[in-house]
């Protein structure tokens, strides 16, 4: 499966689209991530997007003093 995101200036005029596939982040999370090249106004622009499942049961989970740093070699 994959989503596309619409990107829209303020009057909803559609400036360009971006597709957003599956993807399981270096975190263990899950979600989509996408980037493509659009042109606005004759300008060029790099856009990433991406969505991250909130509160998923099967990421790794870091334990608190690792993630601070303490004890951490």
């Amino acid at each position: 499966m994959f989503l596309t995101a619409t990107i829209r200036d303020d009057d909803g005029k559609a400036l360009g689209v971006m597709v957003l596939n599956e993807k399981t982040f270096s975190s263990g999370r899950v979600g989509w991530f996408g980037q493509a090249k659009l042109e606005i106004e004759g300008e060029r622009y790099q856009a990433q997007g991406q969505l991250v499942k909130i509160g998923n049961p099967d990421a790794k989970q870091v334990p608190e003093r690792e993630a601070r740093g303490v004890g951490v070699a």
